[in-house]
């Protein structure tokens, strides 16, 4: 297995484990996004909580240049551990919703 593939399948078992947490409050339905032509990933949220619509990204994750961009991460403990625990190395990740300066992964 190459190192992309690899990479992408701890992406979107990574999501799939977050896509399996039951909202704390609210008719929230988590759901996975996984698009393999264009190497986009993400976990969506979708439903109602005290009388108002939710609805957006909680993690959307890219492949490019051979490196993980985490684009956006909306977990409490973030997913970049998660990510370097199932395999892939810190070098590879880039934390994209940080400013230039500051995107290498800290572990």
């Amino acid at each position: 297995m190459d190192t992309s593939t690899r990479e992408r399948d701890i992406v979107k078992q990574v999501i799939q484990r977050y896509a399996q947490f039951k909202p704390s409050h609210g008719h929230i339905r988590l759901d996975t996004v996984f698009d393999d032509t264009q190497n986009r990933y993400a976990l969506m949220q979708v439903g109602w909580d005290r009388g108002r619509r939710v609805r957006g990204n909680l993690i959307y994750v890219t492949l490019s240049e051979g490196k993980v961009w985490v684009e956006y991460d909306g977990m409490e403990q973030g997913i970049t551990k998660d990510l370097i625990a199932a395999g892939i190395p810190p070098e590879r990740i880039v934390l994209a919703f940080l400013p230039e300066e500051q995107t290498a992964a800290t572990a």
